[in-house]
Formats: structure tokens, C-alpha cells, sequence
């Protein structure tokens, strides 16, 4: 009756973390670019009380065991990149990748996070930002008075200049991929970094060798399906209610037990 108490209360701990996952996932519904996490769980070890196969004195053989379960515990949180909607904002500086890919984003420590998140912004000196101010790579500035900003499906960033009639190239755009994006590890504000698990970037033109393209004025909306994670959240509360009684079912049997007389 002990083991079963220390059992049920793995799996109290394992549900209430994946309470955890799923408000988080609830809580970034209107989050840009956001992809919802999944949790894993793998049965502990097993305590083995009788082996399979063994034979009584008659010489038969047993043909299963007796093991006990000691409980469960998280395997993971898996990330999942299935597309979100696209949302049109009309905005120049919006964009959205359908695929395949992340952007690059240059950190202050000079590293690069990768995103999904392309509701870019402009700095007092023209540069293209992300929200929290940090420049997408390969950097791109756009001039003072330039008009009529471009961003093609294939990554090429173009605008009239002021004072001119035709259109002059800004840049490209490129996109990272990972053999590996559920390796990717979250960095907070729409930002990814590279582990060993991810494997290293691999660069690409929007649009070439099976990576997404790009559409300027949408944004991708989370994945997160509300429904869905609502019906975790009701399967999540009654795993944790049914696995609590298993502790109170325990204790009540143990009381049973030590209020015996001979």
C-alpha cells in the first residue's frame, strides 16, 4: 500500500506538469508565431516480484510474472511546427513564412535566435527589427522617404527611394531550417536557440529546396487549437482526481491495517 501511494503520487506530479504545458499553450492562443507543446510520459521501473517462465516443483512453468509498476514520470514537452493560420494585417513590414523555416534574429550577445514571429519593425535609422528591438539577419535598412516597400515571396526586399521612379533592392531575406525543430530550445519572446538536439542551421532562399516562402502584409497566427486543449485540460483534471483517490483508497486500507487486533 505504501508502493501505490508513492505511485499515485508520481502521477499527480506527472499531470499536474502537464496542467503546466497546457495553460501555457492556452496562454499564448493569441501569441504570433507561437507553437503549442506536447506532453510524453513513460511508465516507470517495475518491481519484479515473480519471474515469467519460472517452474514449480512439478516442473511447470509459469507462463507470466508478477511485476509492479512504481509509477510514471514526463518523458518530454515536444514542441510542434504544424502551421498557424494567416492573419492579414496589411502592414509592409509584416510577414509570414508558410513552410518550412525560421528568420534569423541577431541577440545583443551576438548570437542568433530564430523565429517564426515576422511582425517586424523599423528603428530611428531604418533598420528592420523585430518587437523587442533586435535586427533580423542579414540586416536590412531601409532609407529615409523610401516608399512602396517590397518583400517577394522568395526573400527580396525592394523599395522606391526617394527622388526615383524605379524600385532598388534592400536585400534578401533568408530562412533557417534545423534537420530537428522540436530539438530547438525556447528562449522567451517568440525566440528559439540551437542545441545539440536541433542540429546546426541550415541557410536557404525563401522558396529553394523545399524550404516556405514568404508573404509580406500576413502574419502567422499560433497553432494552438483552444477545443483541443481544452478537452486535455478536462482529461488532465480527472487523471489527477482519479490518481488523488488512489492515495486516500491507500491510506484508508493502511488504517484498516494498523487498526487490527489479534
Amino acid at each position: 500500500m505504501v508502493r501505490s501511494m508513492y505511485s499515485a503520487a508520481t502521477g499527480m506530479e506527472a499531470q499536474q506538469l502537464y496542467m503546466d504545458t497546457i495553460s501555457n499553450n492556452l496562454a499564448n492562443v493569441n501569441t504570433t508565431g507561437f507553437k503549442r507543446s506536447r506532453m510524453e510520459f513513460q511508465d516507470l521501473m517495475y518491481q519484479t516480484l515473480k519471474e515469467p517462465g519460472v517452474t514449480n516443483s512439478e516442473g511447470i512453468m509459469a507462463p507470466s510474472g508478477i511485476e509492479v509498476g512504481l509509477g510514471v514520470k514526463p518523458a518530454a514537452t515536444q514542441r510542434l511546427f504544424d502551421q498557424g493560420s494567416m492573419n492579414q494585417t496589411g502592414n509592409s513590414l509584416d510577414v509570414a513564412i508558410q513552410g518550412d523555416g525560421f528568420f534569423q534574429i541577431n541577440m545583443p550577445d551576438g548570437t542568433i535566435a530564430y523565429t517564426r514571429d515576422g511582425s517586424f519593425k523599423l528603428t530611428s535609422d531604418g533598420t528592420v527589427v523585430n518587437s523587442a528591438g533586435y535586427p533580423l539577419t542579414p540586416q536590412i535598412t531601409v532609407p529615409e522617404g523610401a516608399q512602396q516597400l517590397g518583400i517577394s515571396a522568395d526573400g527580396k526586399v525592394t523599395a522606391v527611394l526617394a527622388g526615383q521612379t524605379a524600385t532598388t533592392s534592400l536585400g534578401q531575406i533568408e530562412l533557417a531550417r534545423f534537420v530537428n525543430p522540436a530539438g530547438l530550445t525556447g528562449l522567451g519572446e517568440n525566440l528559439y536557440g540551437i542545441s545539440d538536439a536541433s542540429g546546426q542551421p541550415v541557410l536557404e532562399v525563401p522558396g529553394q529546396n523545399g524550404i516556405g516562402t514568404l508573404s509580406q502584409g500576413y502574419t502567422e497566427a499560433s497553432n494552438v487549437q483552444v477545443v483541443e486543449e481544452m478537452v486535455n485540460m478536462i482529461t488532465a483534471q480527472r487523471a489527477y482526481e482519479i490518481v488523488s483517490k488512489a492515495i486516500t483508497v491507500s491510506d484508508q486500507m493502511l488504517q484498516v491495517a494498523n487498526s487490527m487486533k489479534t
